[in-house]
């Protein structure tokens, strides 16, 4: 008996250790409990809002309806279903992990559904960005703990985006932050950058449960938490190891991430509905060399703003400033033709929203007009069966929130037979008088819209204009100046006046035999004249422009054409005079 117990006390003696350890890690990684758990912020999401989404209301529906239990919840069933899933990436179970399934599949079960909607569109973008870069495709869950799947999320700390970028990170790998373009909201830019980044991460740590905490704490906590625990090139140490090192929040991403990703593939299992899509949504992008507005877009093209905002988040102002450099705009495949035919409209459009690019001091704006030819208007639009406030704000190129300004409306909700008040910009000529424009309420009866009446031009001012104007682009031609098209040109329907030098009228006062000197004047007129020039105001055409252009002076051209104001209108035609 001894010499037995002789023999086997050094074996047993060389187990324990070994059956230590690997109690430690059964405890670590299977038994852990926390009682302090933190939930990833993006639960506390909105999902009534998320629920707005254009997407989804547009392009997704619900297979059936879900059952209001989650069903089969036992330890058993979970962890049958977290062995199923065909991933590289451990997920271990323990009453963590199981908190957050539970959060998922039981307590915030609308959320997946919207998520999983949501999924529709986004998931193949981020498949392909972690299939370009070699890494399990399972981190294509990590949107649902970070976002929500919502491209607009912006949390407590400044994280942006689907991917929940914060801004020294995407800077630092070389995406674009700036008042007017936001890559961390780009679908396509920011899954690529987060794929590169967990590549590295991955390289770092070569574990991927390290990998996943450092893209949410950052590496420096993960190398303190390390550090605190002794790792070392012999001694690795996996995330349950420095678990109660890390930062609260991020204690529950690993178990958030392991959560997501089991609610996401076994949603079914527990009564979620799946959702389907109504209508396939295919997309192409084309690059733009000049600053659109969606709401140029929008009106052209006849395609909605939210569509632009849910296919470009990028853009935060609504605005592509392809005018700095080209920039990507996402659209319908079956409307990139349009786009290809009717880009100069678009571009057309959009400069009327465009700001001012240079401004000459002195120059002042002409009851309401500004000097680049428009101004406000007012209208009104009666509420029709089926409208709402999006649809009227999308006719009229105005926002939801102006609406309600102007409306004093506290909701977006309206009543048919409404009457709205919507002020819009329009281009007012300055040779025509100025518009009647009516601020009281709106007409009992109406069809939908009232415009804006101008007093007709017809009557008394515009024929005598229109003659003029002929006239001076004839006498420059018989005077012998060189008219150029565009700027001089003489209508046909016009009859060209008689230039046959005349005799000046005689004064009352004056004989009867008394020479009239006014053919003479005529004559020398008429020889002055053949150095000046009658110029047709086009786009972007001022009075200093145009004294540069003619070397004469801006005092000069308006004494020409006695003209008190520096504002010129397209279409006007100006005498330029001689040097």
């Amino acid at each position: 008996m001894n010499k037995f117990i002789r023999h086997t006390l050094p074996l047993l003696m060389a187990l324990i250790p070994a059956a230590i350890s690997a109690l430690n890690i059964r405890d670590l990684r299977y038994e852990i409990t926390d009682t302090a758990i933190v939930f990833p912020e993006s639960m506390q999401t909105d999902v009534h809002q998320l629920q707005k989404n254009w997407y989804l209301q547009n392009y997704t529906v619900l297979e059936r309806e879900s059952s209001p239990t989650a069903g089969d919840m036992s330890d058993e069933t979970i962890i049958k279903n977290l062995r199923a899933i065909p991933t590289t990436i451990e997920m271990p179970f323990n009453s963590v992990v199981k908190n957050h399934i539970d959060l998922y599949v039981n307590r915030r079960r609308s959320l997946v559904e919207a998520m999983l909607g949501m999924s529709l569109y986004y998931m193949p973008i981020f498949e392909e960005a972690l299939e370009r870069e070699g890494v399990p495709l399972e981190l294509k869950y990590l949107p649902v703990i970070e976002s929500a799947m919502n491209p607009d999320a912006v949390s407590r700390a400044g994280a942006t985006g689907l991917w929940q970028f914060m801004l020294p990170t995407a800077k630092g790998l070389g995406m674009e932050v700036t008042t007017l373009v936001d890559e961390r909201r780009d679908p396509i830019v920011s899954s690529a950058m987060a794929a590169k980044y967990l590549k590295q991460l991955y390289g770092i740590y070569n574990d991927w449960g390290l990998a996943i905490a450092a893209y949410n704490c950052g590496p420096g906590n993960i190398n303190k938490a390390l550090a605190r625990c002794g790792a070392s090139a012999d001694n690795p140490k996996s995330y349950w190891d420095i678990y109660y090192h890390l930062p609260a929040e991020t204690r529950g991403y690993v178990p958030g991430f392991i959560g997501a990703t089991y609610a996401m593939t076994h949603y079914a299992d527990h009564g979620i509905s799946p959702s389907l899509a109504k209508r396939p949504i295919l997309t192409d992008t084309i690059h733009v060399n000049d600053r659109l507005y969606f709401n140029a877009i929008s009106q052209v093209l006849d395609i909605p703003v939210e569509e632009l905002q849910v296919l470009n988040p990028q853009y935060r102002q609504r605005i592509i400033p392809g005018d700095i450099k080209p920039y990507p705009l996402r659209l319908p495949s079956q409307l990139i033709y349009n786009y290809l035919m009717l880009e100069d409209s678009i571009v057309a459009q959009s400069g009327k929203l465009a700001p001012r690019a240079v401004v000459e001091i002195g120059q002042q704006s002409n009851g309401g007009r500004s000097d680049s030819g428009y101004r406000d208007v007012t209208k009104w639009h009666k509420v029709r069966r089926g409208e709402t406030l999006a649809s009227i704000a999308r006719k009229y190129g105005v926002t939801e929130r102006q609406l309600r300004r102007w409306n004093g409306l506290r909701s977006g909700k309206v009543s048919r037979g409404k009457s709205l008040k919507i002020v819009t910009r329009e281009a007012v000529p300055q040779s025509k008088s100025e518009p009647v424009v009516t601020t009281e309420s709106a007409p009992a009866e109406s069809d939908g819209q009232v415009d804006v009446v101008y007093e007709d031009p017809e009557q008394e001012a515009a024929p005598a204009e229109a003659v003029s104007d002929a006239a001076e682009a004839a006498a420059a031609v018989v005077a012998g100046a060189e008219p150029s098209e565009p700027d001089v040109k003489v209508d046909e329907e016009v009859e060209e006046p008689n230039y046959e030098p005349q005799p000046a009228p005689v004064k009352a006062e004056a004989p009867k035999k008394a020479p009239a000197p006014a053919p003479k004047k005529k004559t020398e007129t008429t020889k002055a004249s053949a150095k000046s020039r009658v110029h047709k105001v086009s786009k972007g055409d001022t009075l200093f422009s145009l004294s540069k252009r003619y070397g004469v002076s801006v005092d000069a051209i308006k004494k020409a054409n006695n003209m008190k104001k520096d504002a010129i209108s397209i279409g006007q035609r100006l005498t330029i005079p001689a040097k």
